[in-house]
């Protein structure tokens, strides 16, 4: 059993190695929107049809993605992904202009749609249930630590060289990455280093799977899908928001340049791996100390976050621009609790084979809610503000939370019935 357990948390740590790669390269661009603007000539509505190509091609991609590596494997077909996005992140170096890199930004985000729903697939298969929210809070760190990472790596590598090479140095970390996946990863029933008596371990925590493997009509039909989908339609929005406009906002709002926002943007992702990790934390302590049951608890933490969420909502009421900071890491921490146990849910409720294709579903509502909030905050910025903009997000976290508590027996019932 020692075997078992750090097998599965040296699998974490992997994934958690491909999601920093992944945001790595992902939030390079909203480090670089302020020179980009300048560089290749775009406005702010422009930049947002940037920022809208990515999201729409992930979008799309997302069920798709998780279909194919249900289909080929998880070991092939996320290393797959991984080198794809690395070759789409450096073509980032050769656009002239705003539409060259909306073309190659929906490359990027065609190719890294597959991170997450690969990462809950290889928590489905290695982990019991009990254990699901701190692996998935884990590998889920990883999404904000590459977010934390990407303004000094990107700004060092700018002032050195310039922006093309920032572009094609973080995407050559997702290479080798995709190298070290491939030579690495091993799902339980094909481990050398597991034993027959280990496997029937693993085998009976994950419980006895569902007969057969619904398909994509089968999961769109099911209210246990909808009732994950729209709370992460609700709460994607922020996300997106902290991922692509946080530095643009800084720079254009609050006056600040290159080097300061090197300095401050990496601190809301500070946060929010803190609250990611805690959230996956607080379902099993919500569990051992107040006696909830599994989907109950998820859906408390859940909860909870969704009220810390009116803080960033509240970010055009900061007098200075380390007050707006301040709030932006309390909405970062919030949503990533709300990130890691909504995805540890479609990992609880849907079985292992099925997984990533749901939990790919469940993505693409969640990058609906953030294209179509990128766009309006590209029309409305300039006349509007940010500050309506932002207050918006502080009700659709909180409005997702009650859809939850809604359907709180219809997933307690999908869960047991698994």
């Amino acid at each position: 059993m020692q075997r078992l357990s750090r097998l599965r948390w040296w699998f974490v740590a992997l994934i958690c190695a491909g999601t920093v790669a992944n945001y790595l390269a992902r939030n390079s661009l909203g480090v670089l929107a302020p020179q980009l603007k300048t560089s290749l000539g775009m406005t702010t509505q422009q930049y947002s049809y940037v920022v809208g190509a990515f999201q729409a091609a992930y979008t799309v991609m997302q069920p798709v993605a998780g279909y194919v590596v249900d289909k080929i494997g998880l070991r092939s077909g996320f290393a797959l992904f991984g080198v794809a996005w690395s070759f789409a992140s450096m073509l980032h170096a050769l656009a002239g202009g705003w539409i060259g890199l909306a073309v190659f930004r929906g490359l990027l985000g065609a190719s890294e749609s597959a991170a997450i729903p690969s990462g809950i697939k290889a928590i489905a298969e290695w982990f019991p249930a009990r254990q699901r929210s701190v692996a998935v809070g884990w590998f889920n760190a990883g999404t904000s630590l590459g977010a934390l990472l990407a303004p000094p790596i990107v700004v060092a590598v700018t002032l050195w060289a310039d922006w093309r090479v920032a572009f094609i140095v973080t995407g050559a970390v997702g290479l080798v990455w995709a190298v070290a996946w491939y030579a690495l990863y091993r799902s339980p029933e094909t481990h050398p280093g597991l034993t027959p008596a280990e496997r029937a371990t693993l085998a009976a925590e994950r419980g006895t799977p569902a007969p057969g493997r619904a398909g994509a009509r089968e999961i769109l039909g099911m209210r246990k899908f909808w009732a994950i989908a729209i709370p992460r339609f609700l709460a994607e929005p922020a996300w997106q928001t902290f991922s692509f406009w946080i530095p643009l906002y800084l720079a254009t709002e609050r006056g600040m340049d290159l080097k300061q926002i090197a300095l401050f943007a990496w601190l809301p992702f500070l946060a929010a791996d803190l609250g990611g990790v805690l959230g996956g934390y607080l379902s099993p302590f919500l569990i051992r100390h107040f006696r909830l049951p599994l989907v109950a608890s998820r859906i408390a933490g859940i909860s909870l976050a969704a009220v810390l969420m009116i803080a960033p909502g509240c970010i055009g009421l900061a007098a200075s621009p380390y007050t707006a900071i301040a709030l932006f890491c309390v909405g970062g921490f919030a949503h990533q609790m709300i990130s890691v146990l909504i995805n540890t849910l479609s990992a609880d409720v849907f079985s292992p084979a099925e997984v990533g294709m749901a939990n790919g579903f469940i993505g693409q509502a969640g990058w609906v809610g953030g294209l179509l909030f990128s766009l309006l905050i590209g029309q409305f910025a300039d006349t509007l503000g940010y500050a309506p903009l932002f207050g918006a997000l502080a009700f659709f976290d909180v409005i997702g939370a009650v859809v939850l508590i809604m359907n709180i027996k219809s997933l307690a019932a999908a869960e047991s019935g698994r």
